[in-house]
C-alpha cells in the first residue's frame, strides 16, 4: 500500500502543481507566524520551532500507531495519502518556466530575469545578471526545488512514514520562512543532514536515467564526495548525465551558436525530463522492494 498511496498523492499533486492550485507554502507561512514574536536570544528561536513542529509530528506518529492497532485501521490509508499529497508540490514553477524560456527565445534577458527573479535565492538575484550565470542559477533554485518537494519527502516516508514526513517538510519550511532569520541557517544544517542519502541516490537515478557515460565520467565523483551539499550533488550529477550540453551554457553557444535564443527552454526541457525520469527509476526500485517483500 505505501507504492500505491505514493502513487496516488504523486499523480494528483503534479496535476495540482500544473493548474498552480494549493500552495503548500502558503499554509507553512501561517503556521511559523506562531514565531514572530522576538525571542530573547537564537537557542529559544530555534527552540519554538523545534516545538511547533515536533508536537504535531509525534501526534502523527502516535495516531498512525493508534489506528493500526484497533478497528479504524483501514484509515490509514486515506490519512496518509491526504497529508502525503498536502505536503509534497511546488506549484509556480511551470508558468514561470515557459515565460523564461519564452523570453530567453526573445532575447530579452531582463524579462526573464524578471520572471524568475522571486524563485531565486538574495544573493543570486544581485549575481545573475549575465544570462549564462542567471540560467545556473535557475536550474540550480529547480532542480533543488524539485528535490526538496518531491524526492527528500517521498524517501523520508517510505522509511519512516507519515509522520517523519511531516518532520521533513516542517523542517524545509522552518529554513525558509522562520521568522527570526538568525536561527534559519540551524534548520538549513538539518535539512542537509536529511538530504545527504536522498541527494546521491537520485544523483545515481541520473546516470540511469540520463547519460551513463557521461555521467562515469563527471557525475559520479559527487556521490562520493561527502562534504558535497545537496545542490552541487545534483547539478555535478545532472550536468554529467544531460546530453547536448544543457548545463554548460558556455560551451553551448561556441558549438551551437545558431541554436543559442532556444538554450534556456531546451536546457530546462531536459532537466525536468531528467528529473521525471528519475522518478520513474524510483518508483520501478519502489516496485522490486514491494515484489521482495522488503516494503509493504
Amino acid at each position: 500500500m505505501t507504492l500505491l498511496i505514493l502513487l496516488l498523492a504523486y499523480i494528483v499533486r503534479r496535476a495540482l502543481d500544473s493548474a498552480d492550485r494549493l500552495d503548500p507554502d502558503s499554509f507553512w507561512i501561517r503556521c511559523t507566524r506562531a514565531g514572530s514574536r522576538r525571542a530573547p536570544g537564537k537557542r529559544w528561536q530555534r527552540t519554538t520551532g523545534v516545538a511547533l513542529l515536533a508536537i504535531p509530528a509525534l501526534g502523527l506518529i502516535a495516531l498512525n500507531h493508534w489506528l493500526r492497532d484497533s478497528s479504524w485501521s483501514v484509515m490509514i490509508y486515506p490519512l496518509d495519502f491526504l497529508i502525503l499529497m498536502l505536503l509534497l508540490g511546488a506549484p509556480g514553477w511551470s508558468g514561470r518556466l515557459a515565460a523564461y524560456g519564452e523570453a530567453w527565445r526573445r532575447g530579452d534577458m531582463n524579462a526573464a530575469w524578471h520572471h524568475v527573479k522571486s524563485c531565486l535565492r538574495e544573493r543570486e538575484r544581485g549575481s545573475a545578471t549575465a544570462p549564462e550565470s542567471l540560467h545556473l542559477a535557475l536550474s540550480n533554485r529547480f532542480m533543488a526545488t524539485v528535490f526538496e518537494r518531491y524526492f527528500l519527502i517521498m524517501f523520508w516516508y517510505v522509511v519512516g512514514g507519515i509522520g517523519v514526513a511531516f518532520l521533513v517538510r516542517g523542517t524545509l519550511a522552518l529554513r525558509d520562512h522562520w521568522p527570526q532569520r538568525s536561527a534559519r541557517p540551524a534548520f538549513g544544517a538539518v535539512v542537509s543532514v536529511l538530504a545527504w542519502l536522498p541527494a546521491r541516490l537520485l544523483s545515481l537515478s541520473f546516470g540511469v536515467a540520463g547519460d551513463l557515460a557521461g555521467w562515469l565520467s563527471e557525475g559520479r565523483r559527487s556521490v562520493f564526495s561527502p562534504a558535497a551539499n545537496h545542490e552541487k550533488v545534483l547539478m555535478t550529477a545532472a550536468n554529467g548525465a544531460l546530453t547536448g550540453y544543457a548545463l554548460d551554457p558556455v560551451r553551448f553557444a561556441r558549438i551551437h551558436p545558431e541554436d543559442w535564443m532556444n538554450f534556456g527552454g531546451l536546457s530546462l526541457a531536459a532537466i525536468r525530463n531528467l528529473l521525471n525520469r528519475s522518478m520513474l527509476v524510483w518508483i520501478c526500485a519502489l516496485a522490486l522492494l514491494v515484489i521482495a517483500g522488503i516494503l509493504r
